[in-house]
Formats: C-alpha cells, structure tokens, sequence
C-alpha cells in the first residue's frame, strides 16, 4: 500500500534526518540574518572587528565603506543559508518520491529541523561569537550575556527538537510502505 504508515515510536524518521537539520540550519541562519542583521540591526558579520581574536581590519557599520564591507558579508552569510534551504529540500524531495503531503505535517521533520536551527546557533555561536569575536549578538556592555543566551536558545532548541522528533512515527517513502 502506498502511502505514510505508523510505526513504532522506536522507529524515528531517520530518511528525513539530514534534510531537516540542513533545513534548520538555512531556516536558522535565514533568523539569525534576516532579525538580527536586517530588522533589528543588532550587528552585522563584520561589526566587532575592533576587538576580534584574529586581526581583521575594522569595518564600523556606522560608515559608508564600513556598511557596504558588513552588507557584503551579510550577503554571503544569506548565500550560505540559502544554498543550505536548497540543499536540505533537494536532499527531503529525493527521500519522499511518494505521497510528499504528509511530509510537512510530521513532527519528525519539524524537530528535525529544530535540531539544524539550535545546531546554527551553537555553531555560529561559538565560532563567530566567542572564537573569532568578529560579531556579537548585541554589541555593548551586555554582549557576553546576549551571546551566552544565543548558545542557550541554541540548546535549547536542539533539545526540544530532538524530544518532537523522538515521538513521531516514520514516514516510509517507498510504495509498498517500507522504508527505503
């Protein structure tokens, strides 16, 4: 029979793992750059090269040559995160060749997805943030705490996303109803 079964619970949607966390990852970057950089302002992936651990030259966002360096990187930082969108529903649409609609309502996918956000944030957290100190969430006397929260909701988004996805039912993609 064609179509999406239930299984045990034991029997997570591992066919739609990898896909979701590149997914989360996109869709978390997509976040991180669109609130953080574009809406908020809060800074940009170039905006504390005044006081990084690697020895960028400085590019203050509050200058014309400034701003257009940290839009440039913005830009290829959204060019990441796109490629990864694609990536993750290239790699999502080639596991489910068969009945794709239940696909988007499966809590295994949304958590998976979770997973690759709060993974983003860890991630880009810890490299950008703390290693190479080329940005911080909010630059100011906070900043240590803003960046700590981003590696907390990172966890915690990990967490939750593991745990949604741990009670989902696998989405068998072969016509038959196996698990390819």
């Amino acid at each position: 029979m064609m179509g999406i079964r239930a299984a045990r619970p034991a029997d997570v949607t591992g066919d739609i793992a990898l896909p979701g966390v590149i997914l989360g990852v996109g869709l978390g970057g997509f976040v991180d750059g669109i609130m953080l950089h574009q809406v908020l302002q809060w800074h940009h992936m170039l905006s504390s090269t005044d006081s990084d651990n690697i020895g960028v030259r400085y590019y203050p966002a509050d200058t014309v040559p400034g701003l257009r360096m940290n839009t440039l990187w913005d830009g290829f930082f959204h060019v990441f995160t796109w490629t990864a969108v694609l990536v993750g529903l290239a790699m999502l649409y080639s596991r489910m060749s068969h009945r794709r609609s239940g696909v988007w309502t499966s809590r295994g996918l949304w958590g998976w997805i979770l997973v690759g956000w709060g993974l983003f944030n860890l991630v880009e957290g810890v490299i950008d943030h703390h290693i190479l100190g080329i940005h911080h969430v909010r630059g100011g006397p906070y900043q240590t705490w803003w960046d700590v929260g981003f590696l907390v909701l990172g966890a915690l988004l990990v967490a939750g996303g593991w745990l949604l996805q741990r009670g989902s039912v696998r989405l068998h993609t072969e016509p038959d109803g196996s698990a390819a």
